[in-house]
This record gives C-alpha cells, structure tokens and sequence, in this order.
C-alpha cells in the first residue's frame, strides 16, 4: 500500500508542478503581450512592422495557451482524484459541497468563461483584427476590431488572476480541503 501512495502522491506532485508551470506561461505570455509587445507595437517606427509582428507573436502564443489550458484540465483533474473526488462525484453532488466546493464552482464557472471568450478572442475576432490592421494599418474598422480583442484580452488576464487566487485559496487558504 505504501509504494501505490508513493506512486499517487508522486503523480500528484507532477500534476501540481506541471499546473504551476502552465500558470507561469500562461499569465507570463498574457502579460508579455499586454506590456511589452502591444506598447512597443504602438511606436511610431514601428508602425509598418507592427501587424506582422504582432500576427506572428499572437499566432505563436494562441497555441502555447491553448496548451496550458489543456494541461489545467488534466493536471486539475488528477489533483482532484488526489484529493478522492471522482467523475462521479460531480454529478452526485459531493464534489460541490462545503466552502471547498463553492469555491471549486467558482474557480471552474470562470475557467469556462475563459475558454469561451478565449476562443471568440483567438480564433474570430484576434484574427480578424490583425487581418483589418495588416490591410489598413490607421484604418477605423481595424483600430475598432483591436480595441475589441484588447478588451477581450484585459478581461481574459483579470479572469485568470481572479482563477489563480482561487486556486491558492484551495489549496492554501480559508477553504483548504
């Protein structure tokens, strides 16, 4: 019994560095773009590079995301099987019980929210805006579209600081299981 504790909590450990990590990378890469990339795209002698540049980076960074996103999922689900919650569990009701739970709720509400405005920034209007901007680039239509997916974008970094305190509350504050 003691080897397959071992082996779990080994799994565990790797599941928790590996959602540290993604953290790191995800909100490293949303706020490498938000004050570094779009403030140096916006001078003025940057001006003819900026779209290509700023297409290339995003393009790179939308699938190192979606990536990270994929690794919460599953190291998220491994931590919780950890901690003896089952699929079953959130069907029964048993895995949203207790300050635990509601917090865990909360945590996985935004996280959805996240994807869905994460895909409607990365595969529609992101594209679409620096599409408008590679066209025009002081044109209104494409300024419009990239004030949007700015928008998008800032929401998308406060929704992931609000999910990462909620992960430490979790693990590390009033609601620790």
């Amino acid at each position: 019994m003691l080897v397959h504790w071992n082996a779990m909590h080994a799994l565990y450990l790797a599941a928790v560095w590996l959602h540290l990590l993604a953290l790191a990378v995800w909100l490293g890469g949303m706020l490498f773009l938000a004050l570094v990339l779009v403030p140096a795209t916006r001078r003025p002698e940057q001006r003819l590079l900026a779209p290509a540049l700023f297409h290339q980076v995003a393009t790179r960074f939308r699938w190192v995301g979606w990536a990270c996103l994929a690794l919460f999922i599953v190291t998220g689900l491994i931590m919780l099987g950890y901690r003896g919650y089952g699929l079953a569990d959130a069907f029964n009701g048993r895995l949203w019980q207790g300050a635990f739970g509601h917090t865990l709720a909360l945590k996985l509400t935004l996280v959805a929210v996240i994807l869905a405005i994460s895909a409607v920034h990365d595969f529609w209007l992101g594209p679409r805006a620096v599409a408008q901007w590679q066209r025009d680039p002081t044109g209104p239509a494409g300024q419009r579209l990239r004030r949007q997916a700015s928008w998008i974008g800032r929401i998308t970094l406060l929704l992931a600081l609000v999910v990462s305190v909620l992960g430490v509350l979790l693990v590390r504050g009033w609601v620790a299981g």
